[in-house]
């Protein structure tokens, strides 16, 4: 299951961000952007569960992470 991670970042936290984003298995590559979302990350995972896992438990306790925005893709 593929999904798009949209984070948002507390200013001056961009790269740190990006980085401990990049660590992520499931994380197919982050990107980082102007505007908002500060950052795209493209994960893949196994499932739901999976996917809930990963945004909720590992994403969302990076320091530096404001709200995030979860887009499962559809094919």
């Amino acid at each position: 299951m593929k999904a798009f991670v949209l984070v948002n970042v507390k200013a001056g936290k961009a790269v740190a961000v990006l980085v401990a984003l990049r660590r992520i298995e499931a994380d197919e590559m982050a990107h980082a952007c102007w505007g908002r979302p500060d950052i795209f990350a493209p994960v893949d995972v196994k499932n739901e569960k999976a996917l809930s896992d990963l945004v909720v438990d590992k994403v969302q306790t990076i320091v530096g992470i404001e709200p995030t925005d979860t887009h499962i893709v559809i094919y």
